[in-house]
Order: C-alpha cells, then structure tokens, then sequence
C-alpha cells in the first residue's frame, strides 16, 4: 500500500490559519458562485480564520455532506478556487485544501454531533452508495425519514470507494463519512443486489414510501475497434475496483492482472483515465501511455491531474486513435496499431485500458414496469416533484439519470432530488390522512 499514499498532504493547524486569513472575505463572492452546492465559502473559512473550527465545520455541513471527499476530489481549479478574485494574480485561496483540513480536524477531535431527529416522516430506499445515495441519505434522515441503502459491494461508498484511487481519496476517508451517515440513523445493506435480490416491487411492498434509484454509470460504452474482444483489453472502472480490492485484502494480487512490468495503453482524456494511467504505475508497469482522440487543450481531465500523472512517468500520445488491437496467443494482448495524425503505426502492448465512458446497468428497469429510459439508458426524470420517474414513487439521479459529470455536481443534483421526495411523501402522507 506504500505506493498508494496520499499524494496531496494536507495542512497543520498553523498553516490552515494563515492560508484562510488570506482570505479576501468578499462581500459578493465569486467562489461560493462557482461551487455547485453554493456553499458558504467566505463565512466558514472567516472562523476557520479565528481558529473556530467547530464553527466553520457547522457552516461547511449547511450545504455539503461530503466535506473531506470534496475537499481532496472536487474540481476546484474550475468551480471554488477558479473563481477565487485572487486567481486573476495566480494566488487563489486553496479552499479546497482548507475544506479537507476542517473535515478532518473535526473527525480527529469529534466536534462536530449532531442531533439525530425522530424518524417520523416517512420510509425511503435508497439504491446504490456514490456520492448521490450518500447524499439523499443523509438529507433525508436528517429531515426526519427512515432510510435505508442498499448497495451491491461489500461497503458502502461506490465510485468514492471503488472507482477514486487511494492516492488521491483515502478510503477510511470514505468509512468515515459513511460512519456519519450511520449516526445519522441511516441503516446500509451491503452485499445486496437491487433487480437481483430484491425488485424495486418488493421494496414497495416492504413498506418504502419512495424509492432513490442512485446506481451510477458502470457499464463501459463498446468502442468499434478490431480486436477489443482481446484478454489484455479491460476497462477502467472494472480494473480501478480490482485495484481497490486487491488493496483492502479482498482478492489476490493476481486477480488485477496490469501490472508487474507490464506496457500498458490507457484510451481516454477525463480524470479517470489519469486514475487508470497513474494506477497502473503504481501496479509497477514498466511503461503506461494515455492515447487521447484530442489536444491538451481539449482534454476533459484537470490540468493539476494531467500535470501529476506527467511528473509521475506518464506517456502521452495526442490527437492519436487506436484503430486495431492485434491479439498473440490464447487471445492476449500483442500489440495495438495506433493513428497519430493520419499516420499508423505499431506499439507493443500487454493491457488497454478503456476509460471513454459508460452508460447504466439495466437490471432494476429491467425487472420494474413503468420506468421510462432514453435511447442510451438512462432514466428519464421531471422537474415536479424533481427526479421522479414515470413510475411514481421512484426517483433516480447521479450519473444514471445523465446529469452531473463530477462528485459535488451529483450532490448538487442528489440535493434536490431529496426536496423532490420530501414534497412527494409529504403529499402521500397528507392524501392517506384525508382518506382515513
């Protein structure tokens, strides 16, 4: 696990202090405008500024459930910190930074209890354990419902556990939030296939008000390449999850195959195909080249991860396609024939790692009348209540719906998929009581 250490260290208490008090305070703040869960950036940082911590923990938890995730994880050279006034000189206010340190000191220091309220309004599934389930979750129970989550993996989390790589998101940072969401009240069911186990149906008439369909994007999108049929072909979700078990002792070394001097290709220019390429290497590949279909200027990753994975060793092949995989023996991989610029040319190759998008499982629309999806899959929802589905009582929201890109935009998007349900259930309740 040496090789997976955190790579960003976080600040002392001394350091903390004086970054927050370089702190503008504006009046009219630009960077609480540029996070996607407007959170009250100025206000939290001024008592992370006079050393109240507790304080700043409070504001920070009005609007964001996952600090310490979003702290290390958030895209924040494009929202908080790129909006920052001080970025116009290059010298932005590491909110980011600060955020995860606040998370952090409260979890050391226990300052932060909160009071868990009486579970009396009402009973709600929640499917799947990203950053969307986690969010409704918490949302809810502290509205007052009964929630539940059920999550297919060993623990709970999703793609914060499996999908995010230790060296950039710890995952006892994970447990910990999930613990909070626990405290909260929250009851998880892991190792519990939804379509599987159980039908959304059988939910319904386990006595849940609504349902949260919260299951995220993890079905790799084909690509029509020769050959990608190979052994040595895998994609990147699949080989960041073996990592992470093979990391927490679930499986053998030998189970995640890339690595161990292996010449590894990565297809993709978003964060996760940095995850997959920086991964690699810390599975001692010999050589692990990222081949992207544009420019550097084009590429969907942060610049701070792409700049990372370079310092690190990784290669870098632009405006280049895989055209054709050429399989050896017993359908391993051999070499693959790459164009760059019009030109083709052949690299040996022992794996290839697909990171260029996904698209939902079907088992729970499969399995469950009513549920409308679009061409691709994903689950078609309104605007009142927001995140419903056409079957009523059933929300759904995150990357299965199509709509956030990055872990605080599916808080964003979970948050109000969350008042959507809470206005629903309230009206169920209030319709059951004219009845009687």
């Amino acid at each position: 696990m040496e090789r997976f250490e955190e790579v960003n260290k976080s600040y002392t208490v001394a350091e903390a202090i004086r970054e927050a008090q370089r702190c503008l305070l504006c009046k009219v703040p630009q960077c609480q405008k540029g996070c996607p869960v407007s959170n009250k950036i100025p206000e939290w940082i001024a008592e992370l500024g006079k050393g109240n911590f507790g304080n700043a923990i409070k504001i920070i938890r009005e609007r964001s459930n996952l600090p310490a995730v979003c702290g290390r994880v958030c895209a924040k050279e494009r929202q908080c910190e790129g909006h920052c006034i001080l970025n116009k000189k290059g010298e932005h206010i590491h909110i980011g930074k600060l955020e995860r340190f606040v998370a952090d000191f409260d979890a050391d220091a226990g300052l932060d209890h909160e009071n868990v309220p009486e579970k009396n309004k009402g009973k709600v599934a929640v499917i799947g354990s990203g950053p969307a389930g986690l969010t409704i979750a918490a949302d809810l129970a502290r509205k007052g419902y009964a929630v539940e989550v059920y999550e297919m993996e060993e623990e709970a989390g999703g793609v914060l556990l499996y999908g995010i790589p230790e060296y950039r998101l710890p995952k006892e940072v994970v447990r910990r939030e999930v613990r909070s969401l626990e405290a909260l009240g929250v009851a998880i069911h892991c190792n519990v296939t939804i379509g599987v186990d159980y039908t959304v149906d059988d939910l319904f008439a386990m006595g849940f008000d609504a349902i949260f369909i919260g299951t995220g994007a993890g079905l790799p999108l084909p690509l029509p390449t020769e050959g990608m049929d190979a052994a040595g072909v895998c994609q990147a979700l699949h080989f960041l999850r073996k990592v992470q078990l093979y990391n927490s002792g679930h499986i053998d070394r030998k189970e995640v195959i890339v690595g161990d001097g292996d010449v590894v290709f990565v297809i993709g220019g978003g964060n996760t195909a940095m995850d997959s390429a920086r991964t690699a290497l810390r599975m001692g590949s010999k050589e692990v080249t990222v081949v992207y279909r544009r420019t550097l200027e084009k590429m969907r990753a942060l610049r701070s991860e792409y700049e990372e994975a370079l310092e690190e060793g990784v290669r870098f092949l632009w405006e280049s396609n895989v055209v054709k995989v050429n399989a050896g023996e017993g359908s391993s991989l051999r070499s693959l024939i790459i164009e760059t610029n019009g030109v083709e040319k052949e690299y040996p190759a022992d794996h290839l790692i697909q990171a260029v998008g996904s698209a939902p499982a079907a088992r729970i629309v499969s399995t469950t009348e009513g549920i409308d999806v679009d061409g691709r899959g994903y689950v078609l929802t309104r605007e009142m209540p927001y995140g419903m589905t056409s079957r009523e009582g059933v929300f759904a929201g995150g990357d299965v719906s199509d709509r956030p890109a990055t872990v605080v935009h599916a808080m964003s998007d979970a948050k109000k998929v969350a008042q959507g349900i809470d206005q629903y259930v309230s009206a169920l309740k209030l319709m059951q009581a004219i009845r009687k």
